[in-house]
């Protein structure tokens, strides 16, 4: 139980977007952990902790990289993990969880139905609930990637990372503030249809939006946690949204650059660097979280371009 089930990422330098725009550009390649994405940093920290406490069930919602996540950890320290899905999450997703041993169920037709499924459940069940992104002991596991990126590189004149729930996004501050980088501005990236931070940025308060209508599916919460628009007004922040096709559009560029495919949500950060320079000056240091996801088939994107 002491070995880390996640990795440290390595960052890479885009030498493309030096030659071409003359922009100094850096990915944190989240894209690499052993379930495609940043999830698993959250999910072991949450895990291991309940763990020590002498839970073995955990019940989570969610019909992407969360719950792929949780059924990797779980799979690996010996837990039972039920996922509830709602009705619009593939059959290539589940296949993906129920291959890791994990239960599937599925429930309501979109995730806030799920979720509220699941809390019942879990309570009845004395298992663990397990959020998508609203739990403090997440934010705690996705923080190391801020560590990990301060011994790795100086720090950045900016940060670009995607919103869906904000539990990444917690995790960023909850980093910046841990090893003095106050004074970074992040960039938030959200598509037009799901960007509930963006709303709720400009709102001053939490906004719900009536419904998601972006690709971008693991940027899908129709409201993001609390804590995340709290922690955005202790640091310099840019809330930016972009169309559907311009996320597709860098994950294509993504994949010429590095060969790794990525969801479009993961494309929403990586589509800064790529279409909107402006958003970067010559002499900046960007870092961009290159959150990754396992939710997206080739084919899938294809019919969407």
């Amino acid at each position: 139980m002491n070995n880390k089930l996640y990795i440290e990422t390595p960052i890479y330098k885009s030498y493309k977007l030096l030659e071409e725009q003359n922009k100094n550009v850096f990915y944190k390649m989240e894209c690499y952990q052993p379930v495609g994405s940043f999830k698993i940093r959250g999910m072991e920290e949450l895990c291991r902790f309940h763990f020590n406490k002498g839970k073995r069930n955990f019940i989570a919602s969610s019909g992407g990289n969360a719950g792929y996540s949780l059924a990797y950890i779980g799979k690996q320290i010996g837990v039972k993990v039920k996922v509830v899905v709602p009705k619009s999450t593939s059959e290539f997703m589940i296949k993906k969880i129920t291959n890791l041993g994990a239960e599937v169920e599925v429930y309501g037709n979109v995730w806030d139905e799920a979720h509220q499924y699941a809390l019942k459940i879990s309570k009845e069940m004395d298992a663990v609930y397990v959020s998508p992104f609203d739990d403090p002991l997440l934010w705690k596991g996705h923080s190391t990637i801020i560590d990990e990126c301060a011994r790795q590189m100086e720090q950045p004149d900016k940060i670009i990372v995607s919103v869906g729930g904000g539990g990444l996004l917690c995790g960023i501050f909850e980093g910046m503030k841990r090893n003095g980088w106050v004074s970074t501005q992040v960039i938030t990236t959200e598509t037009i249809g799901a960007a509930s931070f963006y709303e709720s940025y400009q709102a001053k308060k939490i906004v719900e939006l009536k419904e998601i209508s972006s690709i971008a599916t693991s940027l899908g919460a129709k409201k993001v946690t609390e804590k995340s628009l709290e922690l955005a007004y202790d640091f310099d922040v840019r809330p930016f949204v972009m169309r559907d096709e311009e996320a597709i559009n860098a994950t294509y560029n993504f994949l010429n650059e590095y060969n790794v495919m990525v969801e479009p949500a993961c494309g929403a950060a990586l589509s800064v660097p790529y279409f909107h320079s402006e958003l970067i000056r010559e002499n900046d240091k960007v870092l961009v979280i290159v959150c990754g996801g396992v939710n997206t088939q080739i084919k899938t994107l294809s019919n969407k371009t």
